[in-house]
């Protein structure tokens, strides 16, 4: 490769076609706010092609053999054109098959430093924490039940001290998670399925509670390492099953139900901040812990709550005692994992060795 000491004007000026070479091309490069522009014409009796770079004004000429070098010579120009973060990036997904309905925990490795990292994924923005241990960036995000088999884009979107924004985008698989067709039979309460005008508002009242609650977002991340089982106990039923109350069929089962006797102490699954500690019409004595980022954790049908609204909890923490409070057919744990509006497989994220 060379490099032309003639001016712009010089070259445009002497540039004509060669046999079997296009007069001219042109290329758009975009980086950040930031657009570069190539164009390259072949240069009469040099047997070289000119690139010019704009703004920057480079110059660049290439051996003009054939007429495939005018491509070549505007593909080199482009990688150099591409920030050498951007072609270092190493993305991953853990685990590396991916279902409906199961977190993920996403791993960036670059050797560029950079001063922040964001995610975009199935419509969902989540930010990423440095792992320094590891010298990689990570966010935890999910699957929602509902997403159909397919492929994916993961966009992500990093800042250096100094310079313009960037993305990197990949492509992540998604098939369809084994959950066990279990047709519940169950009974409760006719209030439950039948609710009385007056049961209506409180339900009504409740909802307004939970859409306000559960949909907070909060930006710095609390959880810190793996997420454990909230009562050592054998599981009864769980995420993905079909519940049937009184013969009428309810959306899937979106949580992990351990069968535990009434009075069994309840931890915290990881570390964060009481979310709601009240009583709810459906879900009994509700305890819900902000992990950070759009992460939460339910416990439902407590028979009693230790812990109030605002207060710091740490992993393994009791936080009440399991009950049959709200719709439930008798005394048991539900624990339920929400991820920004999307409720994940509980089981699952405790499978996560997260750092």
């Amino acid at each position: 490769m060379l490099q032309s000491s003639k001016s712009p004007r010089s070259l445009r000026k002497n540039s004509v076609p060669g046999p079997g070479v296009p007069s001219a091309a042109e290329a758009a490069i975009h980086f950040g706010r930031r657009t570069v522009r190539l164009e390259a014409a072949p240069l009469q009796n040099m047997g070289y092609l000119r690139v010019f770079q704009r703004p920057a004004g480079k110059i660049l000429c290439f051996p003009s053999w054939h007429a495939s070098a005018l491509v070549v010579a505007i593909v080199t120009l482009w990688c150099l054109a591409i920030p050498a973060v951007a072609a270092t990036w190493s993305v991953r997904a853990v685990p590396a098959g991916l279902v409906n309905g199961g977190p993920v925990l996403f791993r960036v490795k670059t050797t560029a430093r950079i001063e922040s990292l964001t995610g975009k994924w199935l419509g969902h923005e989540f930010p990423f924490s440095f792992d320094r241990s590891s010298k990689t960036w990570f966010g935890l995000a999910g699957v929602s039940f509902e997403t159909l088999p397919g492929q994916y884009v993961l966009e992500l979107s990093g800042q250096r001290k100094a310079g313009d924004p960037f993305t990197f985008t990949q492509k992540f698989s998604v098939r369809a998670g084994s959950y066990p067709k279990i047709r519940a039979q169950l009974t409760v309460e006719g209030k439950f399925t039948e609710p009385t005008p007056d049961q209506l508002k409180q339900i009504d009242a409740d909802q307004k509670v939970k859409e306000d609650y559960l949909s907070r977002v909060t930006p710095d991340r609390e959880w810190d390492g793996n997420f454990v089982a909230p009562a050592h106990a054998e599981i009864s039923d769980v995420y993905g099953s079909q519940r049937i109350f009184n013969g009428k069929a309810q959306r899937p089962h979106f949580g992990l139900d351990y069968r535990v006797p009434t009075g069994t102490p309840v931890a915290a699954m990881n570390k964060g901040t009481v979310l709601l500690a009240r009583p709810l019409y459906f879900e009994g004595n509700l305890v819900v812990i902000d992990h950070g980022q759009g992460l939460l954790t339910l416990y439902l049908h407590l028979s009693e709550i230790k812990v109030k609204e605002g207060e710091s909890v740490s992993r393994g923490q009791e936080i009440g005692l399991s009950g049959g409070t709200g719709r439930a057919t008798g005394p048991h744990l539900h624990v339920a994992v929400r991820w920004q509006g999307t409720y994940l497989d509980p089981a699952r994220l405790m499978q996560l060795q997260l750092p």
